[in-house]
């Protein structure tokens, strides 16, 4: 019940902030990468393994649910997936305000069984933390 009432209220602070605003909650306007887009936020997920399953039974899992055929959902674009080894995967996402129901709907159906999960919101630091690396020289 504490991880539904923690995502929900989460949901809201980030529909709220891109419905306010019309731009990614929590990103900064001073620096904003190239390439955000408006109504847009990042949602990075990390989908750590269910250790207690092989390989072999995690897919077979994610296979039977359609997982991949369903994540990502149409409209929302992969920004980065990697495996983190021991862990899991971290799949970070561009997803439209709309869309955000949508994407905890297909992991939750989908992914879970295979994967614990968590969400966060992110914004990217890159390009404004390189740029003050290189001030500070």
């Amino acid at each position: 019940m504490m991880r539904v009432q923690k995502w929900a209220w989460m949901a809201v602070v980030l529909v709220g902030g891109l419905l306010a605003f019309g731009q990614p909650a929590f990103a900064q306007q001073a620096g904003a990468a190239a390439g955000d887009q408006k109504g847009t936020v990042l949602l990075t997920i990390f989908l750590r393994h269910d250790q207690s399953k092989t390989l072999d039974e995690l897919n077979d899992h994610l296979g039977k649910t359609g997982y991949y055929k369903q994540f990502p959902p149409e409209g929302v674009e992969v920004v980065s997936w990697y495996v983190m080894m021991g862990i899991g995967q971290v799949v970070t996402l561009r997803v439209p305000a709309e869309k955000l129901r949508e994407v905890n709907r297909v992991i939750e159906q989908t992914a879970w069984g295979s994967y614990r999960t968590e969400f966060y919101p992110t914004y990217d630091y890159k390009a404004i933390g390189e740029a003050e690396h290189k001030k500070a020289q």
